[in-house]
């Protein structure tokens, strides 16, 4: 008996070590800029004809940083095949990780549109420097956009 609660505590013991040493899935990517853009929400109409329309509302946290310059960390998420990008999505969550799986909610993507020359893909994290645009008209692209945007250092 006493064997037997000695090995379940030794096994505890193992079992709990095994996950301290985990390494995370990926980076974390959150910062201010992220937390403001997070903050995205939407309204709920419905036409005339029963269609649903979400039409963007930006609380003042995100109009405060319209047409200002900030600094996004991130994982790219291509729009379109191949290596090179000039317009594409950023993503507190690399491309593998399942971005409906987490806990609360689903975090923003932002649409990066580059000033000149192309981004290259990489599963990498990396940082983006850009013009925030709070875009209403959805067939203009994302909601929440970074124009003239550089990948830095």
């Amino acid at each position: 008996m006493i064997r037997n609660r000695l090995l379940l505590l030794f096994l505890s013991f193992m079992v709990m070590e095994g996950k301290a040493q985990q390494i995370p899935d990926h980076e974390p990517m959150m910062n201010d800029v992220w937390e403001a853009f997070d903050e995205l929400m939407y309204k709920v109409t419905t036409e005339p004809d029963g269609t649903t329309v979400y039409t963007p509302h930006f609380p003042k946290v995100l109009k405060d940083l319209e047409d200002t310059v900030v600094t996004l960390p991130g994982y790219m998420v291509p729009l379109e095949l191949g290596r090179d990008h000039r317009m594409f999505m950023l993503s507190v969550l690399p491309l593998m990780q399942c971005m409906f799986c987490g806990q609360n909610g689903i975090p923003p993507l932002v649409q990066i549109t580059m000033r000149k020359g192309k981004a290259r893909f990489s599963n990498d994290p990396f940082k983006v420097r850009g013009r925030v645009h709070l875009n209403t008209n959805l067939e203009k692209g994302s909601e929440i956009q970074l124009l003239d945007a550089e990948v830095i250092d």
